[in-house]
């Protein structure tokens, strides 16, 4: 495997130890900087792992960030594509129709888990969580409350 080295200046040594121990900043970002003070002295990935209880490959793409997209991109965490959703606009119109119908046998009303098996047994999608549904359900609700402009009292 092929090893970055990192060769800190004198600014962004003090700024890295700046950010470790002055002010508040997001618990990953601290790490990242402590990381690439920890190499800057010369540390192997074996030591500054045992150091900081992080991981060799934590620190092998702390390096290489650092190395090739510098410093900035180092600490701070990448933007990551949304997920795509398990429920599109028909499952999800299939399942508000389904919640807003009659309950099934013995049952006072659909439960979240109910509503996901009833969506995969009627094959409108393969497999789907209660949480999934739930979210889905929740969002419709917003919408629902933002379209009829409902003020509360207090």
């Amino acid at each position: 495997m092929k090893r970055y080295t990192i060769n800190l200046s004198d600014e962004e040594r003090e700024e890295l130890t700046r950010l470790t121990t002055t002010g508040r900043h997001a618990a990953r970002k601290m790490l990242h900087a402590k990381i690439l003070l920890k190499a800057d002295e010369g540390l192997t990935d074996v030591k500054i792992g045992e150091h900081l209880g992080v991981g060799i490959r934590t620190i092998e793409r702390v390096r290489l960030r650092c190395a090739t997209e510098g410093l900035s991109a180092a600490l701070n965490p990448k933007k990551r594509p949304p997920k795509s959703l398990k429920i599109d606009g028909e499952a999800e119109a299939r399942l508000v129709q389904l919640a807003c119908s009659t309950t099934p046998d013995g049952r006072g009303r659909w439960t979240l888990r109910l509503l996901a098996d009833k969506l995969v047994e009627l094959d409108v999608i393969d497999s789907v969580s209660h949480e999934t549904v739930r979210r889905c359900l929740e969002k419709k609700r917003v919408k629902a409350l933002e379209d009829a402009k409902v003020l509360h009292t207090a």
